[in-house]
């Protein structure tokens, strides 16, 4: 172990029976990287396995797997990963177990991504996709676009949306043979759970549109139907986007409180708290640590536990978040992705101590 003295983001956290070694989280990142068609789609490869490992040697206490898509027309793009299928849990079950052998809680990100679906990979444009690319029509809660380079997205029927929220119950049940401790919902970003919570873009007149509680149904049965598999013993997260950034008809920090208080009573366990997403063009005033306020009030007005994400790059700035009560974990994304040792070098300058695979004590 790397010893020194006491800091609170290196103290071990427990939600059920679930010990996490620190409060040094990796946030789920697309790596746009899976195989596009044929039997092996959305399947975790080489590449996902090698990023995975090396930030759980790097002493991250929790790695979230990017968004993985409950269903083939629920991926963000064709080269996304997926769990619809027993060939994309074996694949991911030697990912965990690496995880675990060094310490590090595997979970992973259940997501369906609605009306933003079907784009190229973002390092080509991120362009929406057609047939003929590999591409399908996206589903929505209505037919609404998200800008105007994506297509009106088809209106989910009442039965299309049972049959999501059978297909996330079904996730949930090949997260748990894939060897995942902890499961996240994924509903932010603008993505489909979160198109559903939002008025911007739910224009609905039926039971799934209109009122707060008919916006946030859609979401909370998605919770019920994967907490109802989900073992009882293991932590559910939930993604949210705490503000859609717009100053009349979106989703409000008021709202996510509201709704957090729900989500709490459905059994979830800790709110992932992000921003925007669901509108294009806002104004965002980005910062260091800018979500961060979101998280605390969220945490203190409802007792639901957080974890702050957004900008967290310095080990001082993560030590003060969670010594101050302002949320209980931190997730870190792009730091993470330019230094996979960032929990390392971080117990070093705090004083907080990481477990260091047998092979790299010379160093």
């Amino acid at each position: 172990m790397e010893s020194a003295m006491s800091a609170a983001l290196f103290e071990p956290y427990t939600l059920r029976s679930v010990t996490f070694p620190n409060r040094v989280w990796m946030a789920p990142m697309c790596q746009y990287s899976a195989e596009v068609t044929g039997p092996d789609a959305g399947v975790a490869g080489d590449w996902h396995f090698a990023h995975y490992a090396a930030r759980a040697a790097g002493g991250t206490g929790l790695i979230l797997v990017e968004a993985t898509a409950v269903s083939p027309e629920g991926r963000i793009s064709p080269a996304d990963l997926g769990i619809w299928n027993d060939t994309q849990v074996a694949a991911l079950r030697r990912i965990t177990g690496f995880l675990e052998q060094q310490g590090t809680v595997p979970g992973i990100q259940l997501a369906h991504a609605g009306r933003k679906a079907s784009t190229d990979r973002p390092w080509k444009g991120g362009a929406p996709l057609g047939p003929d690319a590999d591409g399908w029509q996206p589903l929505g809660p209505s037919p609404v676009a998200y800008d105007e380079r994506h297509p009106v997205p088809t209106e989910l029927s009442t039965d299309g949306i049972r049959d999501i929220v059978g297909r996330f119950a079904d996730a949930a049940r090949r997260a748990l043979d894939a060897g995942f401790r902890v499961a996240e919902i994924h509903g932010a970003h603008g993505y489909l759970i979160g198109e559903f919570l939002s008025p911007h873009s739910n224009t609905r007149t039926d039971a799934y549109g209109g009122s707060f509680e008919n916006r946030t149904r859609f979401a909370l049965e998605v919770v019920d139907a994967v907490r109802a598999v989900w073992p009882e013993e293991l932590p559910l997260f939930f993604r949210i986007s705490a503000t859609d950034w717009l100053e009349e008809n979106g989703w409000t920090a008021d709202d996510t409180v509201r709704f957090a208080a729900l989500l709490k009573d459905h059994g979830v366990d800790l709110l992932d708290v992000s921003t925007g997403g669901n509108a294009a063009g806002v104004r965002i005033p980005v910062g260091p640590g800018y979500q961060v306020p979101f998280a605390a009030r969220v945490r203190q007005e409802t007792g639901l536990p957080v974890a702050a994400v957004g900008l967290i790059t310095e080990p001082a700035q993560a030590e003060k978040i969670v010594a101050n009560g302002e949320a209980d974990a931190v997730l870190l994304g792009r730091e993470l992705l330019r230094n996979p040792y960032w929990a390392r070098h971080a117990a070093r300058e705090l004083g907080g101590e990481v477990a260091v695979p047998a092979p790299y004590h010379r160093a």
